[in-house]
């Protein structure tokens, strides 16, 4: 072959690289793009949905006599018949944030439609009608849990509009009402400034296609089961730990993983629940695969307290905390031993709960046997 051959060879190559370059690039920008309009769907018929179920609310409790105590009893039943037929995120708090979503945000002839004339409440509304709904609530409903904590009407319409003009993202939106922006701005002699400023995305601002599909909001409405983690390897390093425990002896009883907790408008999730029954106490387990940080301690002291004040049973000690740490061949572990009323109490702890070494030590074992099987598998 003469270079002449060669050299045009090389270019067909190239071309060929270029071409194949372009269509991945477009696929793949497709698939985002896809993935982000299947979030904001899904999201628009969950927010409308949502609204309707706090309207049909407003409106049972309405005829009711004495108003509040209805409310009450309706939303508690309807939190117990929900739950059982959908799953988690009907609960009584969920139904009082739709109630007060109608609420906040009332009708002002949204409904239009002809069955949204029916006499019929529960028969008022279609699926053509919510989705009339989901065109007057652009922004996915956990903006709208956000925008809810906003008691000042003027300063929620304020947030409201610019993060629809400005594209803010759900975690701008938490800032700048939580950097009270609103009051802020009102005092500025260069609001303009402020407002291209505000903007601005920040360093985790913004959310991924795959974050967005796996928002727990969007999980409970569609019942999927909420059970990933952010690594296979966190995922295998919380079994492996469960099972170690659970080899101990039967003082500990498993009660629950990966469990999902909701303060405020923020969501949590631990890793693993235990109760120890020579201790008579839940063991909080939390597992970081990084270093320790302050704010791991400070979470934990989040978790302990309200376990101790939703899930602690009449005659029970208070819970204590297991916070795991794992970097490359370094593991610790530590008990959160603080919130205890007494020191005879967390000395009976320490004397009975098993050695953070030797926790440590089986984490340790666990991530390096885990670490080989993904490599030889």
């Amino acid at each position: 072959m003469t270079s002449m051959d060669l050299d045009m060879a090389e270019k067909k190559l190239d071309r060929l690289d270029a071409d194949y370059a372009d269509v991945r690039n477009g696929i793949v920008d497709l698939l985002q793009a896809a993935r982000v309009a299947s979030a904001r769907s899904i999201n628009a018929v969950m927010t409308a949905t949502y609204w309707e179920i706090g309207r049909r609310i407003v409106e049972s409790e309405m005829r009711g006599e004495n108003r509040a105590e209805y409310g009450e009893k309706l939303v508690e039943q309807l939190a117990k018949d929900l739950t059982r037929r959908f799953g988690r995120g009907f609960g009584r708090a969920n139904l009082w944030q739709m109630r007060g979503f109608y609420r906040t945000w009332p009708e002002r002839n949204i409904l239009q439609t002809p069955s949204g004339q029916s006499a019929n409440p529960a028969a008022r509304s279609t699926i053509s009608d919510i989705t009339a709904v989901a065109n007057r609530f652009p922004l996915p409903w956990s903006a709208y849990v956000r925008l809810l904590s906003v008691r000042n009407q003027e300063a929620r319409q304020f947030y409201e509009a610019e993060a629809l003009r400005s594209g803010w993202s759900v975690r701008q939106l938490d800032r700048q009402i939580g950097s009270q922006f609103y009051e802020r701005i009102a005092l500025s002699h260069n609001k303009t400034a402020m407002l291209e400023k505000a903007g601005v995305p920040q360093s985790g601002d913004a959310i991924s296609p795959e974050e967005a599909i796996k928002d727990p909001f969007i999980l409970e409405f569609l019942n999927l089961k909420d059970e990933y983690s952010e690594s296979e390897l966190e995922e295998a390093l919380i079994q492996h730990l469960a099972d170690f425990l659970l080899e101990l002896g039967d003082d500990f009883a498993f009660l629950g993983r990966q469990r999902r907790l909701r303060l405020d408008d923020n969501w949590f999730r631990i890793d693993l629940i235990f109760f120890h029954r020579r201790l008579r106490c839940l063991l909080i387990v939390d597992l970081k695969v990084g270093k320790f940080g302050y704010a791991d301690a400070g979470q934990m002291h989040l978790y302990l307290s309200y376990a101790k004040e939703h899930w602690m049973k009449p005659g029970e000690n208070p819970p204590v905390g297991l916070i795991l740490c794992t970097e490359k061949g370094v593991a610790e572990a530590h008990y959160a031993l603080d919130n205890l009323p007494n020191k005879v109490l967390a000395a009976e702890y320490r004397t009975v709960l098993p050695d953070e070494k030797l926790i440590a030590d089986a984490l340790e074992r666990s991530q390096a046997e885990i670490q080989e099987r993904r490599t030889t598998g």
